[in-house]
């Protein structure tokens, strides 16, 4: 295949992925600089195979004309990488081969559609040993004129070692992406959060022992106390409000979720999730309740605390709390999805200020973190630090992974302290090595990055200091076991209406021969797929867990999605 050279492809005609990655004689490789155009029918795949003496990274394109394509890389027998979005325009893919001598390239057209395609191989190169060199290449996908881009820093010992922007900020007016572009960190933000109570608590203006109705005694008892410490670690019991609020007839990434709205949910909760304490339940809700608690006992707006405790006094002149969407951040990455159509605008979520919310820079936030870790913080107290730094424990004495507001681990056998962030289309990423004085910051405005890159850019410039080895690759959980296919009749038993009264929104059941769709107006139907345990079925993210009086005739359901758990609808009709 030689260089612009069209070739129809399909799926009978393509050679197998095992004699492509044995570069057997008669296979032209895809070299560097050549770029392969075709057309697939309708599901099939092309494979091209990259014959590499050794290691390797690779950085390529694919133009997909007229419909979005899936590319897929493996080298040695193992998946490096999967890539889809935009669905029009170039879809850039980048790869480490590790140590084989040889990676296959898979591009595969929509399964309904045929597809054209042209395979750009745009560098083929060794790995960088300089860390500079391998950020770049670690972050070379996104560095392109019109694709949304990011920041990164990297700092020791109070200098500076990496420090780029890369890709665009705003493809609408052509803005690239700076180390001074202030980004949505999305959870990132939790850290703020917890550090803005105890600065609280050290001022003597509340406990952490405190019941939470104490400084909001709008919320119901649900059976137990739930203490100022549970909000911050992750351990309260509450439901969740952005996993319970997509259960009902929400769009939750466009429709307007007011901070009031949280109250409103937890006060419509018949009962906590788990008893305070006894379980570790990530939580949106539980930040955005810890901001309320700051404004009520400091009588300032919660940007205004954070702009005054914290921004101002540490020079973070780009940082700020965003109240709502609609407040205009000046020189913001604005957020891209990417569509069938293209890269899309994105709003960022409502009502997540606590537990989100807040826009900084990679710059700004080197000067946070290096308070955060100093002997003598110039804003808070090495005892909050070390608060928010400090592994928590369950009531059964379990280690969570979580201080307050951040995630407490190590890696390679070095100290670190860290904790990501989404929004609807940003990512963010803060790491800390208190025993290096080091740190990382990464943030993006494309909602397919990957903000763990931060540990491989970590490790490019810190790998003299991380002797331990990798943390192992957790096994993929184990998806639950679909049960035997149920008939008509059976299936006829769930059809029907449910009403939650919890979330005042319904949900519809309703039967097609031998299948079960979940039906919700503002929602795409949903196939509810039967699983193991008897009157189980799943969904659009959802596990339905159906219950049955005495009769056996079905009464409703409970909703499971994650953080958030057992919300009962019941059978209307």
């Amino acid at each position: 295949m030689s260089r612009h050279h069209p070739v129809v492809l399909s799926s009978v005609a393509l050679t197998c992925a095992a004699a492509l990655l044995s570069a057997q004689p008669t296979i032209t490789p895809l070299k560097a600089g050549a770029t392969v155009s075709g057309r697939l029918a309708a599901g099939d795949t092309a494979r091209f195979a990259l014959a590499l003496r050794d290691s390797a990274f690779v950085l390529g394109s694919v133009t997909q004309p007229d419909e979005p394509l899936v590319v897929r890389l493996l080298a040695g027998g193992q998946a490096r990488g999967r890539f889809e979005g935009p669905g029009t325009g170039a879809l850039r893919f980048s790869a480490f081969t590790g140590d084989t001598g040889a990676m296959l390239v898979e591009v595969t057209a929509p399964s309904r559609r045929a597809a054209g395609f042209a395979l750009t191989l745009l560098r083929q190169e060794p790995p960088a040993r300089d860390p500079a060199r391998r950020a770049d290449q670690l972050l070379a996908r996104y560095d392109a004129p019109g694709v949304p881009g990011g920041e990164v820093r990297v700092w020791r010992n109070g200098r500076v070692l990496y420090s780029k922007g890369f890709g665009m900020a705003d493809l609408r007016h052509g803005i690239p992406y700076r180390t001074t572009t202030p980004t949505n960190l999305g959870s990132t933000s939790k850290q703020f959060t917890a550090f803005a109570v105890l600065l609280q608590a050290e001022r003597g203006k509340l406990s952490l022992e405190d019941d939470i109705r104490k400084h909001i005694p709008e919320l119901p008892y649900l059976g137990d106390t739930v203490r100022v410490r549970h909000l911050l670690t992750h351990q309260s019991g509450l439901r969740e409000f952005l996993n319970l609020l997509a259960m009902s007839d929400r769009q939750i990434f466009d429709d307007v979720i007011d901070r009031t709205e949280i109250i409103r949910v937890v006060q419509r909760q018949p009962r906590l999730q788990n008893t305070p304490g006894a379980e570790w339940n990530y939580n949106n809700t539980a930040f955005g309740l810890a901001a309320l608690i700051v404004e009520r006992t400091s009588g300032k707006s919660y940007p205004a605390f954070l702009r005054d405790e914290v921004f101002v006094p540490l020079g973070m002149t780009r940082s700020t709390a965003r109240a709502d969407r609609a407040t205009i951040i000046p020189n913001a990455a604005m957020g891209y999805l990417a569509r069938p159509t293209g890269y899309a605008e994105a709003n960022d979520l409502s009502g997540a200020l606590g537990a989100g919310g807040i826009y900084s820079t990679v710059e700004d936030l080197q000067r946070w973190a290096e308070n955060m870790v100093s002997p003598a913080p110039r804003v808070g107290s090495r005892a909050i630090f070390e608060t928010m730094m400090t592994n928590n424990r369950l009531t059964d004495g379990k280690l969570t992974g979580y201080g307050m507001g951040l995630s407490v681990g190590e890696q390679r056998g070095v100290r670190r302290i860290q904790h990501g962030g989404a929004d609807v289309a940003h990512r963010s990423m803060l790491s800390v090595y208190p025993t290096l004085n080091a740190g990382v910051s990464v943030q993006s405005n494309f909602a397919g990055f990957n903000s763990a890159v931060a540990n491989d850019i970590a490790y490019a410039f810190f790998a003299d200091a991380m002797t331990g080895a990798p943390a192992p690759t957790p096994p993929a959980p184990t998806p639950a076991r679909p049960a035997a296919t149920l008939g008509a009749a059976a299936l006829a038993a769930f059809a029907g209406q449910y009403w939650s009264e919890e979330l005042e929104s319904a949900m519809t059941i309703v039967q097609r021969g031998d299948t079960l769709l979940l039906r919700q107006r503002r929602h795409e139907d949903a196939v509810l797929v039967p699983q193991a345990a008897a009157d189980t079925f799943e969904g659009r993210t959802l596990t339905l867990s159906f219950e049955r009086d005495r009769n056996g005739a079905v009464i409703g359901f409970y909703a499971a999605n994650g953080r958030t758990r057992d919300v009962r609808f019941a059978r209307m009709r």
